[in-house]
């Protein structure tokens, strides 16, 4: 074997390997069987990956109980598995968060979350221009946050409101250090949205992700 055929052979591992390591970040806790339907191959093949990803400290396996019968096995992303996807420029922000605080106070820091807020609502609201229903705004605002980084999807839901769903967030270290972009985050998606948004899963509390449900102004 070459060793181009080498170099394609790892891309192809890895190409898999990166399949499998979204397939966990966006949907949660999945079965190989699950796993192999969606990456288009079989349960056994998927098991395998998800044993290969155990050994580096990626994912590990949940055994849940289903009634009578053997426990399902699940596979999950453990925390070095979560931290494989990107948090921006992480230990730097952190820095400057927490000199600003020392050095200049919290209320200096409030004024940095305000100023982002803004700066941020206004780039927000230039991309709605001619979105005239919430689901075109969530669409719009969808696209901008997963450009951003933050693997985000919606759906409608069967009481006419939205979950807008987060599966990443780029800026967990900043946001960690200061919950404070986190409810101004939220209030930016209220204002471009035009509706009521409540945040019913908090990454920083412990979830898989953050959600939203949307829903028009009574």
């Amino acid at each position: 074997m070459s060793s181009s055929d080498l170099e394609n052979n790892h891309d192809v591992r890895q190409s898999v390997a990166e399949r499998i390591l979204t397939l966990l970040k966006t949907r949660g806790q999945l079965q190989a069987s699950d796993a192999g339907h969606l990456l288009g191959t079989t349960g056994e093949a998927a098991r395998q990956q998800f044993v290969k990803l155990a050994k580096e400290g990626l994912v590990e396996a949940k055994s849940v109980s289903q009634g009578v019968g053997r426990p399902a096995q699940f596979w999950q992303l453990t925390p070095q598995g979560h931290a494989h996807f990107p948090d921006a420029h992480a230990d730097l922000t952190v820095q400057l968060l927490q000199l600003i605080r020392t050095s200049l106070g919290d209320s200096a820091l409030e004024q940095l979350i305000i100023s982002r807020e803004s700066l941020t609502l206004e780039n927000y609201r230039q991309a709605m221009t001619g979105a005239d229903s919430l689901e075109e705004r969530l669409q719009r605002l969808t696209e901008i946050r997963t450009r951003e980084g933050y693997m985000a999807d919606w759906k409608a839901q069967e009481d006419g409101s939205y979950l807008l769903v987060e599966n990443h967030c780029p800026i967990c270290a900043a946001a960690a250090t200061c919950q404070g972009f986190c409810r101004a985050e939220r209030d930016v998606f209220s204002n471009v949205l035009d509706a009521r948004v409540e945040r019913t899963e908090h990454i920083l509390q412990g979830a898989r992700r953050c959600a939203y449900v949307i829903s028009l102004e009574p």
